[in-house]
């Protein structure tokens, strides 16, 4: 499925991978193989995991990421330096505790409808 938009919404354990057009959603989840707790409490970030995710994401136009602690902006660091097409289709990385997939969607398209209007907008920039 081509889609414009995604949502993807992760912490250290999995990922939620929401591709949606107007009539359409495309679900994929993404599990971490590993996870160890260094003594300090934070897991580490696994790069194969957010390898997966990048993945999934090859072709869509915009992407939105969220979750509820770092994994999120960690993911947005993967990307920067391993996945340049799809840091420049990140637009936004924000916070979300753990709603449903039908929340994640809604909460999306609510996004990007106000994130293409004022993309669309020159004096809005």
């Amino acid at each position: 499925m081509t889609t414009f938009h995604a949502v993807v919404w992760l912490d250290h354990t999995q990922a939620h991978v929401l591709m949606f057009d107007k009539e359409h959603v495309e679900s994929q989840r993404v599990k971490a193989r590993h996870q160890h707790t260094p003594k300090h409490g934070h897991v580490g970030a696994d790069k194969d995991f957010f390898a997966q995710i990048v993945q999934s994401l090859q072709g869509v136009a915009e992407i939105l990421v969220t979750g509820p602690a770092n994994a999120k902006i960690e993911f947005r660091d993967y990307c920067k330096h391993h996945a340049h097409a799809v840091d420049k289709a990140i637009v936004d990385v924000v916070s979300a505790d753990h709603p449903t997939d039908a929340q994640l969607v809604a909460m999306a398209r609510q996004y990007f409808l106000k994130y293409d209007q004022t993309a669309a907008d020159p004096t809005q920039r």
